[in-house]
């Protein structure tokens, strides 16, 4: 049984990123959102910057609505092929040499009134006994 829905490449998709003609890519779909820009409560701005890409973090960050998520149903034009993507490669940042200021702040901010606390309760205790 062949199946008529198109695929997209990224190539394909990436060609459509201004007002005119807006496309993005959200879960293994594609999406012309041309004219929904308007009326977009992020702002058309929000969707242009989505484009060339995959945006289905971005969208998925925001936790969009189950309604908007229905209503995405009719910009719907394709699917997106993404075996043709090349594989990013996974970034490690190099391992850190020693821990960041603020964490140190964070244990002073600690430490400094329980050392205060400890010494007044020793000049407490050692001053009775004297």
């Amino acid at each position: 049984m062949a199946s008529n829905v198109k695929v997209y490449t990224l190539e394909e998709a990436a060609k459509h990123n201004n007002k005119k003609t807006c496309w993005i890519i959200v879960s293994g779909k594609v999406y012309d959102v041309t004219p929904f820009l308007e009326d977009h409560p992020g702002g058309g701005e929000v969707l242009i910057s989505s484009t060339e890409r995959d945006a289905t973090d971005e969208f998925e960050f925001v936790g969009h609505s189950d309604s908007a998520k229905e209503m995405m149903k009719k910009y719907y034009i394709g699917d997106f092929d993404k075996p043709a993507v090349p594989v990013k490669q996974n970034h490690n940042p190099p391992p850190q040499q020693n821990q960041s200021p603020g964490f140190t702040i964070k244990i002073l901010q600690f430490l400094v009134p329980l050392l205060i606390l400890g010494l007044a309760f020793g000049l407490q205790y050692f001053g009775k006994k004297g």
